[in-house]
């Protein structure tokens, strides 16, 4: 007989030499800029600020309130470059 492949084995590609190897890759983990993490506290609080003005009833001035912090709160992430800054 000729010479045949095993039962089962598939001939690999560079293509899936790179896929197998980057399955098993460990990135390391990036906990991010306190900057970062101070902006999203902001905007956060700012949202549960406007969130909690609504119950029982609706309540616009606090409801205002909280979106004048998460706009501040974005003011933050937006002068810090959070969002345009790779990360990987």
């Amino acid at each position: 007989m000729a010479e045949q492949q095993p039962t089962g084995t598939v001939e690999t590609t560079d293509i899936t030499d790179a896929l197998a190897h980057r399955a098993t890759q460990h990135f390391e983990h990036n906990p991010g800029r306190p900057i970062s993490w101070v902006g999203t506290s902001v905007v956060i609080v700012g949202f549960v600020i406007g969130g909690i003005a609504f119950v029982p009833s609706p309540h616009w001035v606090i409801v205002y309130i909280g979106a004048a912090v998460a706009v501040v709160g974005l003011l933050i992430l937006l002068f810090s470059k959070a969002m345009s800054t790779d990360w990987y």
